[in-house]
C-alpha cells in the first residue's frame, strides 16, 4: 500500500474501522517500513529495562520497531539510553491508559488495534482520548488471535486471550515468517499479581491471560530460531 493510501486510511475518522486481513496487514507494515520487506523487526515491551547504549542502539537500528499500549521511549540523545527512541507500529487496544508517548507524533506511526475480547463480550466503544483523525486498523481475531490462542492451547469458548506483547509477536512471526525479530522489555512470569512498567507503574494482571501459556509459546519460537530475546 502507496503512502498516500496509508495516509487516507488514517484520516478516515474515528468511526469507520478499516477491514484488513493478513495480507492487507503485512502490506501496511511493509509500507510503514518504506516499501520493503522488513528484515529486522524489533518488538519492545513495556517493562523496565536496565541502561544499555547497545540495546536501544539495536532497537532503534531495526527495520521496523514495535511497541504497544502505555509504553515510554528513550528521550532522543538521553544518556544512558536503555529503550530506544524510535517507534514505527503500535498496537493498541480499548483498555488502553494513554501516556504521553501513546499517541506522540501519530501521525507518523502505524497504529493497529487489537481487540481479543470481542469474541467474549468486550464493547467496542472507542476511548474518548482516540485522536479524531486516526482510524483503527483492526487486527483480525479469526485470522491472528485466533491462531495464536491454538498455540497457545486456550478453549474456544474461554474467555481468555493473549497479551498485547505477545500478540504483537506472533502477529510479525505469522505476517513475516522469515524476518527476524527480536523481543526486549517482556515482563512475563508467573499468573497473578502485577506487571511492572517502564511509564505509569505496574499494571495489574487481569484474568483472561494466561502467562505460564506464553511464556513457553516464546520459548518455543525461541528454539525454532524464530525470535531473540534482548537482554
Amino acid at each position: 500500500m502507496s503512502a498516500t493510501a496509508r495516509s487516507e486510511t488514517r484520516s478516515a475518522g474515528r468511526a469507520a474501522a478499516v477491514p484488513t486481513g493478513p495480507s492487507a496487514l503485512a502490506a501496511l507494515l511493509v509500507a510503514q517500513a518504506g516499501g520493503l520487506t522488513p528484515r529486522r523487526i524489533a518488538v519492545v515491551g513495556n517493562a523496565p529495562m536496565d541502561a544499555s547504549p547497545a540495546r536501544a542502539a539495536r532497537i532503534d537500528a531495526a527495520d521496523l520497531v514495535v511497541r504497544m499500549t502505555t509504553f515510554r521511549t528513550d528521550d532522543v540523545g538521553a544518556a544512558p539510553p536503555s529503550l530506544g527512541w524510535r517507534t514505527d507500529v503500535v498496537i493498541v487496544h480499548r483498555a488502553t491508559r494513554a501516556g504521553p508517548s501513546t499517541f506522540a507524533d501519530y501521525h507518523r506511526r502505524l497504529y493497529l488495534l487489537a481487540e481479543p475480547g470481542r469474541d467474549h463480550g468486550e464493547p467496542a466503544a472507542q476511548p474518548p482520548w482516540w485522536p479524531a483523525d486516526l482510524a483503527p486498523i483492526p487486527i483480525g481475531n479469526r485470522a491472528i488471535v485466533q491462531s495464536l490462542r491454538h498455540s497457545l492451547g486456550l478453549g474456544r469458548r474461554q474467555a481468555t486471550w493473549p497479551t498485547t506483547g505477545t500478540l504483537a509477536v506472533h502477529l510479525m512471526s505469522t505476517l513475516f515468517p522469515t524476518v527476524d525479530i527480536e523481543l526486549a522489555g517482556s515482563s512475563l512470569r508467573a499468573d497473578g499479581g502485577s506487571l511492572e512498567h517502564a511509564w505509569g507503574g505496574a499494571a495489574l494482571l487481569t484474568p483472561e491471560h494466561r502467562l505460564a501459556a506464553e511464556r513457553r509459546y516464546l520459548d518455543r519460537l525461541v528454539a525454532e530460531r524464530r525470535l531473540r530475546m534482548l537482554q
